[in-house]
């Protein structure tokens, strides 16, 4: 299965993976402040998402697979990877399974555990939107806000939302989403990954808490954890500068 990407600029590359229910416009910030420091980014979409194949399984040890199927398409011999949430998940999974190809990696608010979080409320509002009956945002906006309160998660489940002359669609599969849901909260641990890698959390967000402290020392012996205050799970979007400054910083050292 070949991910849809998009590939821009030269130099060292570095692979930008995004989270569940995303697409690979969601690191935009991160992809064109990188371009500027004369990296050659690759914005991925990942399986069920945007324009990339449609799968009934999502887990950790295909979409690893995925990346370096990508890498290998690309003549990418070694890269750096830099991943949200689920997309973090994906980075950490194919670092552990092709380390040759990761030489640095960079995990957005995600921890290498099993997870229990629940999304039902989000696959609730998805399923109450009647994508033959909207005329705009603003109807799926006042559909989704049924089941899903928060503002700002309608907000970004809605840049996925678009008007094609077919109609209203989303860009990710909810339907196989939901089918592989079990599979996207889950982790499998691989072998160590000893090279150099920086977690940075959300203060806000309790996706790293110090619990999972063991489960990232032990899968990553050398990683760093970064914290930025006032922000939660959505950290690269509520404060840019500062997760690009702790991005561009840990490249510079590392590549």
């Amino acid at each position: 299965m070949q991910l849809n990407y998009q590939q821009q600029g030269h130099g060292f590359p570095v692979l930008l993976i995004h989270g569940l229910f995303g697409s690979l416009s969601n690191l935009g910030i991160l992809a064109k402040h990188l371009l500027q420091l004369g990296y050659q980014v690759i914005s991925v979409d990942t399986l069920n998402h945007g324009h990339s194949p449609r799968s009934t399984s999502m887990d950790y040890a295909l979409q690893a697979d995925t990346i370096k199927k990508l890498c290998n398409h690309l003549a990418i011999e070694q890269c750096a990877l830099v991943g949200h949430s689920m997309g973090g998940k994906i980075a950490m999974a194919t670092a552990q399974a092709y380390p040759e190809l990761v030489k640095a990696l960079v995990v957005a608010d995600i921890a290498p555990v099993s997870y229990q979080h629940g999304h039902q409320a989000v696959f609730a509002g998805l399923n109450n939107v009647q994508l033959d009956n909207i005329r705009s945002r603003a109807d799926a906006d006042k559909q989704l806000s049924v089941h899903v309160q928060e503002p700002g998660v309608r907000q970004f489940l809605l840049k996925s939302l678009t008007k094609t002359s077919q109609g209203w669609t989303w860009l990710f599969d909810i339907s196989k989403l939901e089918q592989a849901y079990s599979q996207i909260i889950d982790w499998q641990a691989g072998a160590a990954f000893s090279k150099p890698c920086l977690f940075i959390k959300g203060e806000q967000s309790d996706y790293i808490t110090s619990q999972y402290q063991a489960a990232v020392t032990e899968q990553f012996p050398q990683a760093q954890l970064k914290i930025i205050n006032g922000t939660g799970h959505w950290l690269h979007a509520e404060k840019p500068a500062l997760f690009n400054r702790l991005t561009e910083q840990f490249l510079a050292k590392h590549i």
